[in-house]
């Protein structure tokens, strides 16, 4: 985990320039963004212990240290939470990413009737769907995994109108993941997938954006009702809360008319 705390901190750092933190800019600089004695003064900490964080060394930042750096950097809500998952946290077991879904969670997408619901885990795999969204998305369903279909699949540039805040958004949430589960095998080869098959994840991921689900509108080309903007949210699993239940709202006279029954769920690839 301190590889990653390591890694997050070093891009906040260069990140952020010198005129935004107060500082006077003199002369020409060779490191993007602030030096690291830079951030260790408005921190209050000293640049040798900044330097053991950032070179990811097995240390423990105090509370007081990672709010003082969270300041220094005003990092966001979700960045803040991230740092101090990253500085508390362990990676996950395999045991508790290789994940089946319960019959009683499984079984409430087809319960949404025509609102399109799906579950997924914790890599973004869906575990269930209904026939709502499968109908909506194109390719997505039970074993498939919703960040590659966005990122890799032609279908999800025309289904998301808005599809680069959207894959953006969805690859930020993939590097709070990613933070939470460092060196994990199968989210290390998702990754590695994605950054090799798509551009923009190459280009995006190092610019290490943290994000969390949360509910709100998206803009989607529907293949009955054309261009919507639907409300969404998301649900975690209580007794499994790196799984989700989403759920878009269709408007009420959306109807049905599709024909294929529920999928049913099974145990993810």
């Amino acid at each position: 985990m301190s590889v990653e705390l390591g890694a997050f901190l070093r891009s906040r750092r260069e990140r952020m320039a010198p005129a935004d933190a107060g500082l006077p800019v003199t002369g020409r600089r060779r490191t993007p963004g602030l030096r690291r004695e830079e951030l260790a003064l408005l921190a209050g900490i000293s640049a040798t212990w900044l330097t053991y964080l950032e070179q990811g060394r097995d240390v423990r930042p105090s509370r007081q240290v990672l709010d003082a750096l969270a300041r220094a950097l005003r990092l966001t809500d979700a960045e803040q939470e991230h740092l101090r998952r990253l500085a508390g946290g362990t990676a996950a077991p395999e045991e508790d990413l290789a994940e089946q879904v319960t019959p009683e969670v499984a079984a409430v997408p087809a319960l949404l009737g025509d609102n399109p619901a799906y579950v997924t885990g914790v890599c973004y795999d869906i575990l269930a769907c209904n026939a709502a969204a499968a109908e909506l998305l194109p390719g997505v369903g039970p074993g498939g995994n919703l960040v590659r279909w966005m990122l890799t699949e032609p279908a999800a540039r025309d289904v998301l109108v808005d599809w680069e805040p959207e894959a953006r958004h969805i690859l930020a949430r993939l590097r709070a993941i990613a933070g939470r589960h460092s060196g994990h095998p199968r989210v290390a080869r998702l990754v590695a997938e994605l950054t090799a098959a798509s551009p923009e994840a190459r280009e995006w991921w190092p610019q290490y954006d943290i994000q969390f689900s949360h509910a709100g509108h998206k803009r989607l080309r529907h293949p009955r009702l054309g261009v919507i903007t639907v409300p969404h949210a998301a649900f975690q699993v209580a007794e499994r809360p790196d799984q989700t239940l989403v759920v878009y709202q269709l408007p009420a006279d959306a109807g049905s008319g599709r024909g294929p029954a529920p999928h049913r769920p099974g145990v993810s690839a």
